[in-house]
């Protein structure tokens, strides 16, 4: 009976429907995370008897015709780069991008990673890096002795510095963006990195044409929504154990047929 199997594979799909709001929920509090969404689809099917077929001599045809699907399969696990809420720090290393665009961070092996997560700090040297200590790009140094320093919404990084009336420019941060950002590659660490899916990296300053702008102080929360990932957590659960229960019917039929058999 194929109803075992087919239930089986959907068994595995709420299985991993659950996996993937589960780590929505523990992410709920994770600086720029992005939720993401299992898409299924269905399997290929059998054909008792083809619609379109000719029923008769006379030409009719079969209307509906006679296909048995073989159950479910995992289609993507999408990634919604929706914009999540802004929340203030008061911390002067924090930003969050309002808007579309990736912070830009060299990783130690050469490769440049990409993060909406702006929960910066200084290294011992002044620069401005990542909580593993990775440096954000292009490369931001704030000098030793600054008395204060500030980064405007289209990412221009200036410091007063002791003894100076003027602002001194310290560089320009700029943000990527991705044709396809649901393609990028997850690494840990609210890091991500380009594939051939999400299409080459366009650099451009913040505020410029298809970008964000940057808010000193302020990081971005994730975009989780708790009321919706309970939602779908139960209609995960309920559709397992449907499909389980086809499993156990389909073996009481079966055991119904033995006996016949006998």
């Amino acid at each position: 009976m194929r109803s075992m199997n087919i239930a089986a594979t959907g068994m595995l799909a709420q299985q991993l429907n659950v996996e993937v709001i589960s780590n929505n929920i523990a992410n709920m509090n994770t600086t720029g995370f992005k939720r993401q969404r299992a898409e299924f689809q269905d399997l290929i099917y059998q054909n008792l008897e083809r619609p379109g077929a000719t029923t008769s001599d006379s030409g009719t045809i079969d209307p509906t015709g006679v296909q048995v699907g073989y159950g479910v399969k995992t289609g993507s696990v999408y990634r919604i780069a929706e914009q999540g809420s802004l929340t203030r720090t008061d911390n002067k290393y924090d930003m969050a991008i309002n808007g579309r665009g990736y912070f830009q961070i060299l990783l130690p092996d050469g490769r440049t990673a990409y993060t909406r997560a702006g929960n910066f700090s200084s290294s011992p040297t002044g620069q401005i890096v990542t909580g593993e200590g990775y440096i954000l790009q292009p490369e931001i140094q704030i000098p030793d002795g600054a008395l204060d320093f500030s980064i405007s919404p289209s990412g221009q990084v200036q410091a007063v510095l002791s003894g100076q009336t003027a602002p001194q420019d310290l560089g320009q941060i700029t943000l990527a963006s991705f044709v396809n950002p649901a393609g990028l590659e997850a690494l840990g660490d609210n890091l991500l990195v380009e594939t051939a899916a999400s299409g080459p990296a366009t650099i451009g300053n913040p505020t410029g044409p298809g970008l964000g702008s940057i808010n000193q102080n302020y990081v971005e929360a994730s975009n989780v929504n708790p009321v919706f990932e309970i939602s779908a957590l139960i209609i995960a659960q309920r559709a397992y154990e449907m499909n389980s229960k086809v499993i156990n019917a389909t073996d009481e039929m079966m055991q119904a047929t033995s006996q016949v058999l006998r």
